[in-house]
């Protein structure tokens, strides 16, 4: 049984954790305001330029001559996934769940004989996927150092899956990264980059035909122009969810935390006080015995 001495210790050390949780959960609810916003003002322009090249792509729709980046390179075999994760930890299974979804896809790729590269974005999802897939991570992008992710950041990872493509590298490339829903909700997603899934039409949608649009310079040239950027612009997005599934999933984790050392104080008090007053009693029977035998 522990001494008086240890379960105070003990005490104490609980309660400075619980301190930095606490500490830690209030700066993550700081940082999830501004970052959850900028993610959700993120939103509305990566789907309105899906909208606007699902429009102009219905140029290329059953003609052979559509740009690479658009009907992809005719072949399935080379997959990309590009993996974007936090770049540091303490935010619960928020990074597992991102790198089990790449991993799950992994293996399923691998099992029907296909090949698979991967370009990690954060320093956790790296360490995970190392383990497992070391030899077929080709890059990796650390924004350690970074405090707001931007557009400068995701043109650089883009920048990077061009360069591979043109290079013949791969033939499909698939974005991995968590979408925000609220603090206790981040979903796990896949996102198609290469070729470019564009949305679906709705039903009852008009025509892109129909529509009384003039382009200058033609739809061709706009089209080519703007893939490229596509990319950029749903690696901005991803990175912002991120950083909002990151901060809201960390403040979900201190809190837990703050709670469980709650409890644990709660309980190594309880048991300090009832070993001090078995020591207590043990004493008085000790001093009472004493008194009688003299």
């Amino acid at each position: 049984m522990a001494s008086l001495k240890d379960l105070k210790n003990r005490i104490d050390s609980v309660r400075s954790t619980q301190k930095i949780t606490k500490a830690m959960q209030m700066v993550a609810a700081a940082k999830l305001r501004r970052a959850q916003e900028a993610a959700e003002a993120a939103r509305p322009y990566a789907e309105r330029m899906g909208k606007v090249l699902a429009a102009l792509g219905a140029v290329y729709e059953g003609q052979e001559n559509a740009p690479v980046l658009l009907g992809g390179t005719g072949k399935d075999q080379v997959h990309l996934l590009v993996v974007a994760t936090g770049e540091r930890g303490l935010a619960g299974g928020f990074n597992s769940s991102i790198a089990r979804l790449a991993r799950e896809h992994a293996a399923k790729l691998l099992s029907e004989g296909k090949t698979v590269k991967m370009l990690t974005v954060g320093r956790k999802g790296h360490d995970i996927l190392r383990r497992q897939y070391a030899d077929n991570i080709v890059d990796t992008f650390n924004f350690r150092e970074i405090k707001r992710v931007g557009f400068v950041q995701a043109q650089q990872v883009t920048d990077k899956v061009l360069e591979m493509f043109n290079a013949g590298e791969f033939d499909v490339a698939t974005l991995y990264f968590a979408k925000f829903g609220s603090v206790i909700s981040q979903v796990p997603t896949a996102q198609q980059l290469i070729p470019a899934k564009l949305p679906a039409k709705a039903d009852g949608a008009v025509e892109a035909s129909a529509i009384p649009y003039e382009y200058e310079p033609s739809e061709e040239a706009i089209v080519e122009d703007l893939l490229p950027r596509n990319i950029a612009v749903q690696v901005l997005r991803a990175l912002l969810e991120n950083s909002a599934s990151f901060y809201g999933a960390q403040m979900s984790a201190m809190d837990n935390a703050t709670r469980n050392a709650g409890e644990m104080i709660g309980q190594l008090q309880l048991s300090y006080n009832r070993q001090r007053q078995a020591q207590i009693t043990k004493e008085l029977i000790e001093i009472i015995s004493g008194a009688e035998a003299l």
